[in-house]
């Protein structure tokens, strides 16, 4: 019999909580990659316009969702102009 996920991170093991979280940031992370990659700025580019360093844009375009948390992207999608949603959905 095949086992049935809601996500990856519960797949992964994760707590509900942990796997919620890592999912709205993994989220706002692929936005952030899109809307940077739309633009074809630089890495420098990106990082003045986010508000952070450049090293900080090389870890969110490698995936390296460990060195993010929901503030840090939150405010980096509002640097760049754009407003953040979340909705509550019953589990």
């Amino acid at each position: 019999m095949i086992e049935e996920f809601e996500s990856v991170w519960d797949a992964l093991g994760f707590s509900p909580q942990e796997a919620a979280n890592l999912e709205a940031r993994s989220e706002l992370m692929m936005q952030l990659r899109s809307i940077i990659k739309e633009n074809g700025w630089t890495q420098a580019v990106a990082a003045k316009r986010c508000g952070v360093s450049q090293p900080r844009i090389n870890d969110l375009l490698r995936g390296k969702i460990n060195k993010f948390s929901i503030d840090a992207l939150v405010n980096m999608a509002t640097a760049l102009g754009r407003r953040v949603d979340f909705e509550l959905k019953a589990a």
